[in-house]
């Protein structure tokens, strides 16, 4: 295997290992803010432990998440040196904010929310917690921008000339609001809210199950329920704002997406098929007629471009975008399912009764997991063969001076490390939900026992 399909593959295994740990984090820090919130306006301790419980799995995510992210930022430099002084006046804007506005915000206060519950005020705590979950939406804002940047190229222009040519900045706003930035940052942010709701789906229909901590898992499994329905929702019109954004800038991608060999008007959507690679075709295809028109383009018989129109060697890998976009979309249908169920039997008071749905919730972390493996699978493997589209192959993008041995000895180690990290990770993760949320009574528990406590030695002492 040549250097350039290892050096892809390796960033590739890194960044989908990355990605599982941020969209938790996002996710979770949404609905922190959510209990933590409503404790404050109901004054139920139970909403307390829920927000603590959940805080500490945030603190387990946030762990592992910057400990492997670090890795990308020297592969840049290792494997695609290139590309990084290619986008480097761009990308060092967008990460220098990232850094400043989100990484310090986020891990700044998270000291605040971890260990302040008993030494600063209820609202002072809620601020701390709110910006924490701001740091991590900070955080997807600068990355989104800088990967959009990559799909739409705006506000720049071009110095230099062969090796030595460079993107720099001509229009730090036009760059940042580029074409794709701003519908693929609803796209992801929405994705990290349905990792997080059914994270706390699956704990809470395990508790269910068990019959263990009832009243926390009543009340956590509503507001995972509520956040995940309504996130679907919103995930529907954001995917196809999406896909308006890739038909107009991208159209070997949407081709590719939709197995469209040939150009058409009236093109039809392409539910389920069997991509034949060999004659350029959809076996046994089923398909809404002229529907993938006017979803890209608000007219029934608007001419859809097909790969026809693409020289052969800028094709993107149909046969797999194809199948991997189909994953994504049936993962979402099934937690659209599952959320409506959910919420249905909730308010019937017959979800506990229906003992096999609460074992798919279980399960049903998993879900949005594959739906955001599956949906940067399909925009990074779309934009094939492009690392920055339309100015930058990515065979231009390699370091010149890597080998091939050096990058498989590397993934080797990352392998290993990473695997080892998994199941720390899983053995952590599993300890703190055997564990469960604190008992009712206990200094944790109790809503700010700690700071009350000083409240009254400092009176004491006063008299003294």
């Amino acid at each position: 295997m040549d250097v350039l399909m290892l050096a892809r593959i390796q960033f590739a295994l890194t960044i989908m290992f990355h990605y599982i740990y941020p969209v938790l984090s996002i996710g979770l820090g949404l609905i922190m803010v959510i209990m933590e919130g409503t404790y404050l306006k109901t004054k139920n301790p139970v909403y307390l432990r829920m927000a603590q419980f959940w805080t500490k799995v945030f603190a387990l995510t946030f762990a592992i998440g910057v400990a492997t992210g670090i890795v990308m930022e020297f592969e840049f430099g290792t494997n695609w040196a290139t590309y990084s002084r290619y986008v480097g006046d761009v990308f060092g804007s967008a990460l220098a904010a990232e850094g400043v506005l989100s990484f310090f915000l986020e891990s700044g206060f998270l000291a605040v929310v971890l260990f302040g519950w008993n030494r600063v005020s209820p609202k002072f705590h809620f601020f701390a917690t709110t910006m924490v979950c701001l740091g991590a939406h900070f955080s997807a804002i600068w990355i989104v921008v800088a990967n959009a940047w990559m799909q739409t190229p705006a506000g720049y222009h071009i110095v230099g000339e062969g090796l030595s040519a460079r993107a720099e900045i001509t229009d730090f706003w036009g760059m940042v609001f580029n074409p794709s930035s701003v519908v693929r940052l609803q796209h992801v942010i929405l994705g990290c809210w349905l990792a997080g709701a059914f994270l706390v789906i699956s704990v809470s229909a395990f508790y269910l199950l068990k019959n263990r901590h009832r009243e926390f898992a009543k009340k956590s499994m509503i507001i995972g329920l509520w956040v995940a329905f309504l996130t679907s929702i919103l995930q529907a019109f954001s995917g196809h704002s999406s896909g308006k954004v890739v038909a107009q800038y991208q159209p070997a991608k949407l081709a590719a997406l939709e197995a469209l060999y040939q150009t058409e008007s009236g093109a039809p959507l392409t539910l389920f098929g069997v991509v034949n690679a060999k004659e350029q075709k959809l076996d046994y295809a089923i398909q809404i007629p002229k529907l993938l028109s006017y979803l890209s383009f608000g007219d029934f018989n608007a001419e859809v471009k097909g790969l026809d129109q693409v020289p052969k060697e800028d094709w993107p890998h149909v046969t797999a975008l194809f199948n991997v976009y189909r994953l994504m979309l049936g993962m979402w249908a099934i937690m659209l399912f599952l959320a409506v169920a959910g919420l249905y039997l909730w308010y019937r008071k017959r979800l506990e009764v229906h003992r096999w749905l609460l074992w798919i919730m279980t399960f049903s972390a998993i879900f949005p997991q594959l739906a955001n493996q599956a949906g940067w699978y399909s925009a990074e493997v779309g934009r094939y063969p492009w690392i920055v589209y339309g100015l930058l192959r990515i065979s231009e993008g390699l370091s010149k001076s890597v080998t091939a041995n050096h990058v498989f000895g590397s993934i080797l180690m990352f392998m290993v490390v990473y695997t080892l990290l998994f199941i720390l990770f899983i053995y952590l993760l599993n300890e703190k939900i055997k564990h469960g949320p604190e008992e009712e009574g206990s200094d944790q528990s109790t809503p700010y026992h700690g700071l009350h406590h000083l409240v009254e030695e400092g009176a004491h002492d006063s008299d003294l």
